[in-house]
């Protein structure tokens, strides 16, 4: 089957089978081997030279995690594609594999708590970061230095929404030869692919939305094949032997992966490969449910905000539309003074108070006092980020069986 002959499910479906697969299995087999062994230690050593394909190590690659980032490949329309124990971990292979001290990174301001907390790490040992609304162009392009390295964004920003310029940072990248590294997370390859906008790396974390059940973490990285990596200076000497297009990932795969050990699991893989055949259909009616439940806060006099990019009045609801399938299954809202954040999820019935998002079942979650309680009060309001703002992961219930608890928790 080539690739992308078939609409974006149906590729999904079939994509173990477009390599041999053992037995005539319709999925790729769970391989817990840690070693594999050769008939011939010659051919031992090629592997491990890199002069033909194979496997070395468990850490290091394994056939279901192999056919995992096939599958997220095709969905990116990428180049290659690795997997990683974790969305962070694959955005930390990044900094591991091809930031040096004195190098300097332009990321948006509008981040997930845990890559906000990433940066200062990073910033504590020697790369300088630079947060910068990254809702506008200009903003990414004032703050560039002849050292940046990279410029790193999110699609929709976690949790409240904003959107980054995406197309026009993405032009800026490719005129000045820095590489963009877009996370996919909040939008999924099925509402958007950053390859569409210049991307050079997409980070996606596989626990969302990809995988969509809340079983098993995973994240990936895919190189979109449109970065020129002769350009890029901490390339090594042993990495070069490949071809120029291959330089970037042979690096990550080796001191992010392998040198660092964020390795993800053959069950973990397979759970996450499975979920992705559902993707659309869950994303679909995600999507859906979130629109009515967003359009019933916002006309509740009770609701002081709806942050959801599906509605006229969010700042960038023109671009969303321009750019993205549909609006996604996140959004975030504020309830008014007089009404106390803890009491209202207590009285939710189906929406369960939990951390995750891009799950089949709708979680919500009190942002100032838990996955943004880290970064203090000054922090949180310059990002946007009321002390009642409630996100809201929305999943695949009956629509009227949401509106309804989100109702019942107001009306009480």
């Amino acid at each position: 089957m080539a690739k992308n002959k078939y609409g974006f499910t149906t590729n999904i479906l079939h994509s173990d089978r477009q390599k041999p697969i053992e037995h005539g299995s319709l999925h790729k087999p769970i391989h817990t081997a840690v070693a594999f062994g050769y008939r011939d230690a010659r051919e031992l050593a090629a592997v491990f030279q890199g002069r033909q394909p194979g496997y070395r190590y468990g850490r290091q690659g394994n056939p279901t995690v192999s056919a995992l980032e096939d599958k997220v490949n095709q969905m990116e329309d990428g180049l290659s594609t690795i997997c990683f124990s974790t969305g962070m971990a694959a955005i930390g292979a990044i900094v591991q594999g091809l930031l040096r001290q004195g190098d300097h990174v332009v990321s948006s301001a509008y981040l997930f708590g845990n890559t906000n907390s990433l940066w200062q790490t990073v910033a504590a040992q020697g790369v300088a970061v630079s947060m910068v609304d990254a809702t506008d162009v200009a903003n990414v392009e004032a703050a560039l230095t002849p050292s940046t390295r990279i410029v790193f964004v999110e699609t929709i920003a976690n949790p409240r929404t904003q959107i980054a310029d995406l197309a026009r940072i993405g032009q800026l990248c490719r005129e000045r030869g820095i590489l963009y590294v877009v996370d996919n997370t909040m939008t999924s390859p099925y509402l958007f692919q950053p390859k569409t906008v210049e991307a050079g790396l997409v980070v996606n974390a596989l626990t969302k939305s990809i995988g969509g059940h809340g079983n098993a973490l995973g994240g990936s990285l895919t190189d979109t094949g449109l970065y020129d990596w002769s350009r890029y200076p901490h390339i090594a000497e042993n990495y070069k032997k490949y071809p120029t297009p291959q330089w970037g990932m042979a690096q990550i795969r080796a001191k992010g992966l392998r040198d660092f050990g964020a390795s993800l699991g053959p069950e973990a893989a397979h759970h996450l490969a499975v979920g992705a055949e559902t993707m659309a259909l869950r994303i679909e009616r995600e999507c859906a449910n979130a629109m009515s439940l967003a359009r019933m806060l916002e006309a509740d006099e009770r609701i002081a905000a709806v942050h959801y990019p599906g509605l006229p009045t969010h700042p960038q609801h023109g671009l969303a539309g321009e750019l993205f399938k549909a609006f996604g299954g996140l959004f975030s809202f504020e309830l008014k003074p007089e009404i106390d954040c803890f009491d209202y999820l207590n009285r939710l019935k189906l929406a369960i108070p939990a951390s995750n998002l891009g799950d089949t079942r709708t979680l919500v979650i009190p942002v100032a006092h838990t996955i943004f309680y880290e970064m203090g009060p000054e922090r949180r309001a310059s990002m946007g980020i009321a002390e009642s703002l409630i996100r809201v992961s929305v999943g695949i219930e009956d629509t009227e069986d949401l509106l309804e608890d989100f109702r019942q928790a107001l009306a009480a």
